[in-house]
């Protein structure tokens, strides 16, 4: 079972999110904000990480750039899923690192469509 994890300061949009993801057959972790991620991945680096741009602590950004330097930390499929929806962020996450982009609100048919373009499902 292909592992995700969903990082976002809302427990609403986790608890959809990971719901979701469960029903497409990803076992889920879910982290508050990017310094919680980074403790996540350091214990178990997860296939997937459906992030949140905007949140306390450390943003979804930081993280991605952290991430993509840590030991196996190129593996994860990583998806933002954030409201930042202008051109500006989208070329800034994807010359990150981000392999996929999701403009919030979002269904399952998003996701689902999402992470079979990034060979996930």
């Amino acid at each position: 079972m292909k592992s995700c994890l969903v990082v976002d300061d809302s427990r609403v949009v986790r608890k959809v999110a990971r719901k979701i993801l469960e029903e497409l057959g990803f076992a889920c972790t879910e982290a508050e904000d990017g310094k919680q991620a980074m403790e996540k991945c350091a214990e178990a680096m997860p296939d997937a990480v459906l992030l949140d741009w905007n949140m306390p602590v450390m943003t979804g950004i930081e993280f991605l750039r952290r991430l993509r330097k840590m030991t196996g930390g190129q593996a994860p499929k990583v998806v933002f899923c954030t409201t930042e929806n202008d051109l500006a962020h989208i070329q800034e996450a994807l010359s990150a690192g981000a392999n996929e982009y999701i403009m919030k609100p979002f269904d399952s048919d998003i996701i689902q469509t999402k992470f079979q373009q990034v060979g996930l499902l």
